[in-house]
């Protein structure tokens, strides 16, 4: 049966393009006009491929459209596949349907491309933003992150923002520490991510590639400066938005399956305009937004949704993230991540060859890399890129 409908798909996938005059001789132009097609269902307001803007020389014979071609270059790095195995917000759960940070950026570029599908954005820059914007995450979530920024404080790197950490892997980590070439606009949209902060309005505001790479700079010597970022483009703006949407109803349904609440513990004031359900919430929250947003340069929301939202947040700080790790938990990977900071930033020191560290993941670094990152941030970024299982196994290792 699957062998019936690939070949179906394939011969309409080929009579489509002998429709167009396309031949297959290396006529990647018109191809590529066909993939770009409907671009002329965006709004004027829309981010459009022709404006993309990377920070280094690419082959421009490529078939797939710019932002098409980056989705392709997240999904097939080693941070996204890392995903799997980080905690979003419950770690070591013993529940396979409690989320993991995969699942959550994946149900972000659901409701994002949702929202931009109805508002006509380009979709591709959306998904792109959507599936990389955590790639920065350290193991166990934000208590990981707050970890690692004191160490990376005491260190003298600068603050540690999984957001900038997101750039940072793209940039200048994958690919053996050449990057990956991402354009500046899917860059931006994790910059500028920041799911912390509910606004009842984005309005985007365009930058030059000088302008954001001192936005980047900046989030390593200012503590506040991440919170000021305005996304570039609409799609960031739904991408950031949409990063609130899709965690606050379904962080709920982890904690009731953890029993960590009851859902009759929420206040009947949020659940008569959102609903009480992820379900509810989510689609709720979507359809206010498309509504107040169609046909504006800029993502909006109702004065009634947007009190909600932020209700349900401060709802689900008190009641949910604040009782997702046990104090014995933090205290135990606290000492985890000094520990396996100190030991792999001896054996850099030491230059042992033999280290993990070194076979895991300097070895097959570039030459720029190498000499143009100090111990403190090698050490950094290995450990930002662990999963919760491999960090583990280091800490059991060091604790023999």
């Amino acid at each position: 049966m699957n062998l019936i409908l690939t070949s179906i798909f394939i011969r309409k996938f080929i009579s489509i393009l002998f429709k167009h005059d396309i031949i297959y001789s290396g006529d990647t132009m018109n191809i590529k006009k066909i993939m770009l097609k409907h671009e002329k269902e965006y709004k004027k307001y829309a981010a459009f491929n022709k404006d993309a803007v990377r920070f280094k020389d690419y082959d421009k014979t490529d078939i797939r459209p710019e932002y098409f071609r980056d989705i392709d270059k997240i999904i097939h790095s080693m941070n996204y596949s890392r995903y799997i195995n980080k905690t979003q917000v419950f770690t070591k759960s013993n529940n396979d349907h409690v989320s993991t940070r995969m699942i959550h950026v994946q149900l972000v570029s659901k409701v994002a491309r949702t929202i931009g599908r109805a508002l006509s954005l380009n979709e591709d820059l959306i998904e792109a933003g959507a599936l990389g914007h955590d790639l920065g995450h350290t193991p166990f979530g934000h208590f990981g992150e707050s970890v690692l920024n004191e160490i990376s404080l005491k260190h003298n790197e600068g603050y540690f923002m999984h957001n900038v950490q997101s750039v940072r892997n793209m940039m200048y980590v994958e690919n053996h520490g050449k990057g990956h070439n991402l354009t500046m606009q899917v860059l931006d949209i994790f910059l500028c991510h920041n799911g912390e902060l509910v606004q009842n309005e984005y309005r985007p505001v365009r930058k030059t590639k000088e302008e954001f790479l001192t936005q980047y700079e900046d989030c390593y010597k200012n503590k506040d400066a991440s919170k000021n970022l305005i996304p570039m483009t609409l799609e960031g703006c739904v991408v950031r938005i949409s990063d609130i949407i899709a965690y606050l109803g379904r962080d709920i349904e982890d904690a009731i399956r953890l029993n960590v609440f009851d859902i009759n513990d929420l206040p009947k004031s949020i659940k008569d305009i959102l609903g009480s359900s992820n379900k509810d919430i989510v689609n709720t929250i979507i359809i206010d937004i498309i509504e107040n947003s169609i046909n504006k340069n800029y993502i909006s929301m109702s004065p009634k949704i947007y009190k909600a939202i932020k209700d349900l947040k401060d709802f689900n700080y008190k009641n949910i993230y604040s009782k997702s790790m046990h104090e014995d938990t933090q205290k135990y990977l606290k000492d985890g991540f000094y520990q396996i900071f100190n030991h792999f930033l001896e054996q850099i020191k030491n230059k042992n060859t033999k280290s993990i560290i070194y076979k895991d993941f300097l070895k097959d670094m570039s030459k720029s890399y190498l000499e143009n990152t100090s111990d403190e941030r090698k050490v950094i970024d290995f450990v930002a890129g662990m999963t919760d299982e491999y960090f583990l196994k280091q800490y059991k290792k060091l604790a023999k």
